[in-house]
């Protein structure tokens, strides 16, 4: 495991990343352990009064109470399960001091599904969220873009990586996983969180 590399760190928030946090066989093994355990939800969204289905699959999982709401949906958290459970616990051992609760999962199935640019800045979140990033399976591209200046940062997350968002950052950049030609393997990324 590497040190992690601070990518962004100033007044407008800061963001971390571990490039190898976990072992590439490990890694390997949890995304298969996932893709096959997880009840997957296709979710649809309705914007501008059109009705869109998501381009990913997700899962939503956490405490008893843990109810996250985000582009008009409400999740209601599964129990966790041990597999999820172990790389919470992983997480909380890089970054001590953050008891997250909760965690999104996405799965990408392939360079066609994305994810576009957004905050995770819901109330439930709190003031300040930290938000602890684990990726497995294909390297996707993850940009970050200010609110104001318009500046943007593009970093790979490769497969064991974690990255950490926190302090204001929120309120003051956005940030996306564009759709790419280029992939064509699986990705499951696992945001963990703290809902209040």
């Amino acid at each position: 495991m590497t040190s992690p590399q601070t990518l962004l760190d100033g007044p407008d928030g800061r963001v971390r990343l571990w490039e190898t946090a976990i072992a590439p066989a490990r890694a390997s093994s949890w995304l298969e352990a996932l893709l096959g355990e997880v009840p997957w939800q296709t979710e649809r969204i309705t914007m501008f009064g059109k009705t869109h289905e998501v381009p990913r699959r997700v899962a939503w999982y956490g405490d008893a109470g843990a109810t996250y709401c985000y582009a008009g949906v409400q999740h209601e958290p599964l129990p966790w399960s041990p597999l999820l459970a172990q790389i919470r616990n992983e997480v909380h051992h890089l970054i001590p001091g953050h008891p997250f609760n909760s965690v999104l999962l996405n799965w990408y199935r392939n360079g066609r599904d994305r994810m576009g640019w957004h905050a995770d800045n819901e109330p439930e979140l709190g003031r300040n969220p930290v938000i602890a990033s684990v990726s497995l399976g294909a390297t996707r591209r993850f940009d970050l873009k200010h609110r104001v200046t318009g500046e943007k940062v593009q970093l790979p997350l490769p497969s064991g990586s974690l990255l950490v968002m926190d302090g204001p950052l929120q309120h003051h950049w956005l940030h996306q996983l564009p759709a790419t030609a280029k992939v064509h393997d699986p990705r499951v990324n696992l945001t963990f969180r703290s809902v209040r």
